[in-house]
């Protein structure tokens, strides 16, 4: 008798990022993903704003020790994650093309962009504060010396058009600088968001550094841009929605959160970024000490 060789596919579960674990929605709630071409491809996890708590919580337990690790360790751990992502190289070309419908020669320059972007950014970690710092010219017998210092958590909303590419260029300057971050991913274009979420819990960033959640920014967004314990908030992802970036704005306002505001439309992030993505989400700590002591 010949045996049925029928096989079901074993189906993924979506599920959030939040503290280096993958928990699902608290709101138990999940919504339909489509490919470029309106079919249905997955069920991605709809975070509630009890998950976006959790994930804030997450990151600032996370904050003393990645900003407490020398700039050269975090290029290392950032050129980790470069690595990875380049090794899953085709997981990463098919969720591209997928989401976004573009040719395999497109996609693999979208994926090649990503890997190079990480790379580009771990180089700035140990030269941003030669670049930025400075020692100042002071009139009297001291050490005037200005540095960088990360602000601390840092909420992100993703872009929505390029869900991978852009996703990285958004998170990476945050946390190469020493900030942890929450990020709300593209929400028609998640999957490349939760692949990159894969991964960070198989390198060695330390859990809650970069949190991740699929759902929607108008949902999420307004209830981090005033949360008292986030930081900066990027409005990238609501490039073009100016009800929400005007609401979003608003609300950072309550406790003077950094903002960086929406541009009216997605940039090019093919675009080789300037030092504004990593000096927005700093303080600069001035420090006077006399000399000869």
């Amino acid at each position: 008798m010949a045996r049925d060789t029928t096989r079901i596919d074993v189906r993924k579960t979506y599920k959030l990022f939040i503290g280096g674990a993958f928990p699902r929605s608290e709101s138990g709630y999940s919504y339909v993903v489509n490919d470029a071409k309106g079919e249905f491809v997955a069920n991605a996890a709809l975070a509630s704003r009890k998950d976006a708590r959790d994930a804030v919580v997450a990151a600032r337990k996370a904050v003393g020790g990645w900003s407490g690790r020398t700039a050269y360790n975090r290029a290392q751990i950032l050129y980790r994650v470069a690595e990875l992502v380049e090794d899953r190289r085709p997981q990463f070309l098919a969720a591209v093309q997928q989401s976004e419908g573009l040719s395999s020669s497109k996609a693999t320059a979208a994926v090649d962009a990503a890997v190079d972007r990480l790379v580009w950014y771990a180089g700035w970690a140990d030269k941003l504060t030669q670049v930025v710092g400075n020692a100042n010219p002071v009139a009297g017998p001291f050490f005037n010396l200005s540095t960088p210092e990360p602000t601390g958590v840092v909420a992100v909303l993703a872009p929505q058009a390029s869900s991978l590419l852009g996703l990285v260029s958004v998170i990476a300057p945050a946390i190469v600088t020493g900030n942890t971050v929450v990020v709300v991913s593209s929400y028609e274009r998640p999957l490349p968001a939760v692949t990159f979420s894969e991964v960070l819990a198989t390198s060695d960033v330390p859990g809650g550094v970069i949190n991740i959640l699929t759902g929607s920014a108008a949902t999420i967004g307004p209830w981090l841009a005033s949360h008292m314990d986030v930081n900066a908030i990027d409005l990238t992802g609501a490039a073009g929605d100016t009800d929400l970036t005007t609401a979003l704005e608003v609300a950072a306002a309550d406790n003077l959160k950094r903002v960086r505001r929406a541009p009216a439309a997605e940039p090019d992030w093919t675009v080789t970024p300037g030092l504004d993505t990593m000096t927005d989400f700093v303080e600069i700590k001035t420090v006077w000490h006399p000399m000869g002591v």
